[in-house]
């Protein structure tokens, strides 16, 4: 089994981007700071200062998670998923969060349902110190089916012009170090619903001995939030680039803040995998580069620095709690027509 026959194209979505690229440039004020493709996007009030606040701005959703909420009838840790994710993601440009937006669509609305949603939304919105500002809840019946809804999340952060982090110092022979995730996170859901519920045939209440709990509980583990173990770090000027290793795995989100001339080796023996992409894998005979480019494999953000700091760098991460961290890889010169990881 694999990403795309469960449903998900990853180079479809590349295609769009690439297409719709320039329609989106030609709206581009003098504000923008970003190319389409980034993580946030970037946007000065004053262009014509060279330091100062700029505004981050993501959006996202939780994607096919939500069928698993569905079936566990659990609606609580959805809301944790998607401002994490979305703080993460500015989060690797610099940015602290500002506030949030929701938008939550159902075919016939749950008062229950919505207020556990949103009651996740606030838990995660306070964790990260981010005002839940207001959003949209759309009843729209004939369109969703019973009992099920969609979600999505827009979030504004700000960080110092000259503390942007863009990938533009990072060179070869920099240092590599990757963050344990919390399971799954928000991303490849499509493929794991397969080899669980269809192919397994197990439900979600189902004790699965080698994870150690039921499988509906690990597969709605809350994507985690980066936040407060990467401030400190990145106050310190040591961080050249950050990726959030999310949609496309490490494969294609490293790349993303990679300058031209660099590319990444990664050494997958220096971390372990996490039982539950071993069971996934396993059971659904997913070929391994499918596996790192649907999952994050138990990476969920990847931090570059220069190899010097790197022994202040894993004691600042153990002083913030973050025992996990590990030497996964460093940044190697890259050439045309060479994969970038």
């Amino acid at each position: 089994m694999d990403y795309r026959s469960s449903g998900v194209d990853i180079d479809a979505g590349h295609e769009v981007v690439r297409r719709i690229r320039s329609l989106a440039k030609a709206t581009f004020t003098p504000g923008v700071l970003s190319e389409l493709g980034s993580f946030g996007g970037l946007f000065t009030l004053d262009p014509s200062r060279r330091e100062g606040p700029v505004l981050v701005a993501s959006a996202d959703g939780v994607g096919t998670k939500l069928k698993v909420a569905f079936l566990a009838n659990r609606h609580d840790t959805i809301g944790q998923d998607l401002v994490n994710h979305c703080v993460n993601d500015i989060l690797v440009q610099g940015a602290s969060p500002l506030f949030f937006l929701d938008y939550l669509a159902t075919g016939r609305l749950s008062p229950d349902v919505a207020v556990d949603v949103v009651e996740g939304l606030s838990h995660a919105c306070r964790a990260n110190g981010c005002a839940l500002l207001g959003g949209e809840t759309a009843e729209m019946p004939g369109f969703y089916a019973d009992g099920e809804y969609d979600l999505a999340g827009f979030i504004v952060g700000m960080v110092d012009r000259q503390r942007i982090v863009d990938g533009r110092a990072i060179k070869p022979g920099d240092a590599l170090i990757g963050l344990p995730s919390s399971g799954l996170h928000t991303n490849g859901y499509s493929l794991a619903r397969r080899i669980v519920f269809d192919h397994l045939g197990l439900d979600v209440g189902a004790y699965v001995p080698e994870l150690g709990r039921a499988i509906g509980e690990v597969l709605l583990e809350p994507h985690r939030s980066y936040l407060a173990v990467l401030r400190p770090l990145l106050a310190s000027g040591l961080v050249r680039g950050l990726a959030h290793i999310t949609g496309g795995g490490i494969t294609d989100n490293l790349p993303r803040v990679l300058p031209d001339g660099c590319a990444a080796e990664i050494d997958r023996s220096t971390w372990q995998v996490p039982p539950l992409f071993d069971f996934l894998q396993r059971s659904g005979d997913v070929p391994q580069d499918d596996m790192y480019r649907t999952f994050n494999m138990g990476i969920g953000m990847i931090v570059v620095i220069e190899p010097k700091w790197a022994h202040d760098v894993f004691d600042r991460l153990r002083r913030a709690g973050e025992a996990g961290a590990a030497l996964i890889g460093h940044i190697v010169a890259g050439e045309p027509g060479v994969r970038y990881v």
